[in-house]
């Protein structure tokens, strides 16, 4: 798994099975890899490269994200029945049909030695669907238990079930532009919030995220790095303050756009809401969440490998579904035509 924040290659190795009708499942093994400036820059502007040039980089990261699960898998000694890669999102316009993932499945196959899934996303959007988000299938069957699914990643997108059917949809930017304005002084992160904690608010700063368009659309709705771009920046480049407070307000945003759909979607009485990825390691951002939300609505933060790992163990669910010919993209969470069964095949030459 590889996410819009760009903060590198995620791996797990998981145990997937069926007991009583449920799914269970183990992550046995993980691992990150952090990209390096040169990796982070190729995949951010390849976006503006020509068919020709992207091409040809969709083979070598799908060569090198196969060398990196070889290497996975050597050094922990694991015994694998295929690998379920996701590979980057660089083009996302589901409403032109178009969805593309780097990390050429055939390469990833050949590079790593072993039957390979990929393209997850292409099928859906082929019957009318946004191609995302995807993760809901294993929120509604690993982690039923909980009211809401939250996702932390480059972009904050949410599931729930309502009237028997799960739903979910992108709610916004999320760690895209925490890590962006981080990079631009020359560090990776924000560290669990603490230069985010020293900021202040800046109202107008809030005001102008707070007004972008994307967030009156009705779901289903999916969005990325081309929205950021054409949206977000030119806010976020016009205004002239210390790095904390863009920060801050940031989060305070996040926070904000994620408290009115959950509260929107809530029901009476006590409700818990599960947050992975990235910014759930953020305390400054859990923190500014829980106050949003108040008392009727627990925010839960599981153990980090979880938080840092789930969304890879679903694209590992979803391969044992594409394997086992059962749905593993659902048309209530993507506005698709029908349910689906992703993905494409290949095998090692």
């Amino acid at each position: 798994m590889s996410g819009t924040s760009l903060d590198g290659l995620d791996m797990a190795y998981c145990h997937i099975w069926k007991q009583h009708d449920t799914w269970e499942f183990e992550i046995k093994h993980s691992q990150s890899i952090p990209y390096d400036s040169e990796m982070q820059n190729k995949l951010q502007d390849a976006i503006t490269w020509p068919a020709d040039q992207l091409l040809s980089f969709h083979n070598s990261y799908g060569s090198w994200l196969g060398q990196q699960l070889r290497s996975f898998v050597e050094n922990t000694g694991l015994q694998v029945d295929y690998v379920a890669s996701h590979g980057h999102t660089v083009h996302h316009k589901p409403e032109d049909g178009l969805t593309f993932q780097l990390g050429e499945g055939q390469h990833v196959a050949n590079a790593s030695g072993f039957k390979t899934i990929c393209d997850f996303r292409t099928n859906d959007v082929a019957l009318g669907g946004q191609g995302a988000p995807l993760v809901p299938i294993g929120d509604r069957l690993l982690f039923k238990s909980y009211d809401f699914c939250l996702n932390l990643g480059g972009i904050s997108n949410i599931s729930f079930e309502l009237n028997n059917q799960r739903f979910a949809f992108d709610i916004g930017i999320a760690n895209m532009i925490l890590n962006h304005i981080t990079r631009q002084h020359g560090l990776p992160y924000d560290d669990g919030g603490k230069l985010a904690k020293k900021g202040t608010l800046l109202p107008d700063f809030l005001a102008q995220l707070n007004a972008l368009e994307y967030y009156t659309q009705p779901y289903p709705k999916s969005t990325g790095y081309e929205w950021f771009a054409e949206q977000v920046l030119p806010i976020l480049n016009l205004v002239n303050a210390p790095m904390e407070s863009l920060l801050h307000t940031s989060i305070h945003h996040i926070c904000e756009q994620v408290a009115i759909q959950v509260k929107a979607l809530g029901h009476k009485g006590q409700h818990t809401l599960l947050v992975t990825g990235g910014g759930a390691l953020n305390k400054f951002l859990m923190e500014v969440l829980q106050e949003k939300l108040g008392d009727k609505i627990r925010v839960e933060v599981p153990d980090k490998q979880l938080i840092e790992f789930k969304e890879a163990l679903v694209f590992a669910l979803m391969g044992v579904l594409r394997s086992e010919q059962e749905i593993n993209v659902l048309h209530t969470v993507t506005g698709a035509t029908t349910d689906s069964s992703s993905g494409v095949v290949f095998l090692p030459s």
